[in-house]
């Protein structure tokens, strides 16, 4: 499975095409679809960080994946966001994505919205682990294997 091309524009304004605009070899995606999915979000946070700081070929982001609207919600969104958000770091990694959600699930066999997924990809994208919901032990340990599998 290979993650859908699709543009995004990161808390610092910046347009980024996904996953071009990736910057690592192994990319970690947290993508989340409701504010009150960030809790979860953050249980991974702590893993993400520590994989990121071990190897240097792996990069994480916040993946936020809103249903498309108008320019005006979408900057009041996005502003709202990086008000909460004031770490330039964090800013950077948290790109919002506006689209057809259920095309972007159904691209990369997401069955519904209920909780965040976790999803690595190499440099061409293709997702290579998985998981969803908040972080467990079991899902690091099999995280970090995974990471450390494909950095070999």
């Amino acid at each position: 499975m290979t993650f859908p091309k699709i543009t995004g524009s990161n808390l610092l304004r910046q347009k980024l095409t996904l996953p071009d605009d990736l910057q690592g070899e192994i990319n970690i995606l947290l993508v989340a679809f409701i504010q009150q999915h960030q809790a979860l979000v953050d249980s991974w946070i702590p893993i993400v960080g520590q994989l990121e700081k071990s190897f240097p070929a792996v990069q994480f982001y916040e993946i936020p994946v809103i249903q498309k609207m108008n320019f005006l919600s979408q900057t009041f969104i996005n502003e709202g966001m990086r008000a909460g958000i004031p770490n330039h770091n964090t800013r950077a990694k948290t790109i919002t994505i506006y689209t057809d959600k259920e095309k972007f699930c159904d691209a990369l066999g997401i069955p519904d919205e209920k909780t965040i997924w976790v999803l690595v990809l190499d440099r061409q994208a293709n997702v290579f682990w998985r998981a969803e919901g908040a972080f467990t032990a079991e899902k690091g340990d099999a995280l970090l294997k995974a990471i450390q599998e494909e950095h070999n």
